[in-house]
């Protein structure tokens, strides 16, 4: 097998297995191993008619022992169970769902990218309604499934600043919607401002709160902070998506001795940070450069390259993942034969 690790984007690439599981007459049943890319599903499934899909996204990391480590792969169980609780699907136990991270990562051994490409070994659990139904109800059968696929950065630039787009013209969730769990409509509501963002010469988008347009919202797929006065600041709202990313770096922000505030952050607070960034699973933190409101042709900057605690926070939580620095919090779990 002949990969380019350090060239991976952060796409689709086959691997060899996945492994899946059905909820029928109200139990799970066995995880079965499948070879198939493909799934079986009845046209009238719920997942594909009324929306019950939720999904997670966690990573693989090979580190510099040679071992590879989970990162806080219990909190995606949790947030996955809180996903089907929003939108009424059968909830996957947190023992299933290690289980199945557990025996895909072995199957799988051979695409864990080694230590130092700069790549990681993506997992993409997916829950979705199979059952048929007509009318506007719950199903009553379920699939749960784990695939995994290896992976670069999500951004093209690495850890090095991005611009992005504020959206006023498009709402990704409204405040007592499903903004808070992870489910596909949020990312089918974000696609078309994301795609007018790209075509402007834009890495992404920073949504404003649907209801007044006066607070920040998501930063596209992410969560958005900024810094200043030695303090972390990240928006708090009903309809931002739990980050555990964001989470972890509110943690090692304290950690430094850095103060930590989550709440409302007004659009014009923007103009008062040091630095800014986007964090998620999937960049971990992605610097941002400049912010442009297109509304009001204003560009706010922060520079070319990446603050000096934008820098501090990834390199400590990479750290972590990699095992490179001391895990003081419990986070990583370690799979042992791969």
């Amino acid at each position: 097998m002949d990969i380019n690790w350090s060239e991976l984007p952060f796409g689709y690439f086959k691997t060899d297995y996945n492994v899946r599981c059905y909820y029928r007459n109200d139990k799970w049943g066995e995880l079965e191993v499948s070879s198939s890319e493909h799934i079986d599903i009845h046209m009238a499934a719920t997942g594909l008619h009324y929306g019950q899909e939720a999904f997670e996204g966690l990573k693989g990391y090979r580190g510099v022992d040679g071992k590879v480590r989970l990162f806080r792969w219990e909190e995606n169980a949790k947030r996955m169970q809180l996903s089907a609780q929003g939108i009424m699907m059968a909830e996957v136990p947190k023992e299933l769902f290690e289980k199945a991270l557990r025996t895909v990562a072995k199957l799988n051994n051979k695409y864990i990218p080694p230590y130092g490409t700069g790549s990681t070994l993506y997992f993409r659990p997916l829950l979705f309604g199979s059952g048929a139904e007509v009318g506007v109800k719950p199903a009553k059968e379920y699939m749960f499934m784990v695939f995994v696929t290896p992976v670069g950065p999500y951004f093209k630039e690495g850890f090095k600043p991005v611009s992005i787009e504020v959206v006023r013209d498009f709402d990704r969730a409204a405040p007592l919607g499903t903004g808070h769990i992870k489910v596909g409509g949020n990312y089918a509501a974000s696609m078309r401002a994301g795609h007018r963002a790209h075509a402007n010469g834009f890495s992404s988008v920073l949504f404003l709160d649907a209801k007044e347009k006066k607070y920040i919202d998501e930063a596209g797929p992410a969560n958005f902070f900024g810094i200043k006065d030695n303090t972390y600041i990240t928006p708090k709202s009903k309809s931002i998506l739990h980050s555990i990313t964001n989470m972890s770096l509110e943690q090692i922000a304290r950690d430094l001795g850095l103060t930590v505030e989550r709440r409302p952050v007004p659009f014009e607070e923007l103009e008062t940070f040091e630095e800014a960034g986007a964090c998620g699973t999937a960049a971990i933190i992605s610097p941002i450069g400049k912010i442009y409101d297109r509304i009001n042709d204003v560009t706010i900057e922060y520079g070319k390259e990446a603050g000096p605690i934008s820098t501090k926070l990834y390199e400590t939580l990479r750290g972590i993942q990699e095992g490179r620095v001391e895990d003081k919090h419990g986070w990583t779990t370690v799979l042992e034969g791969i």
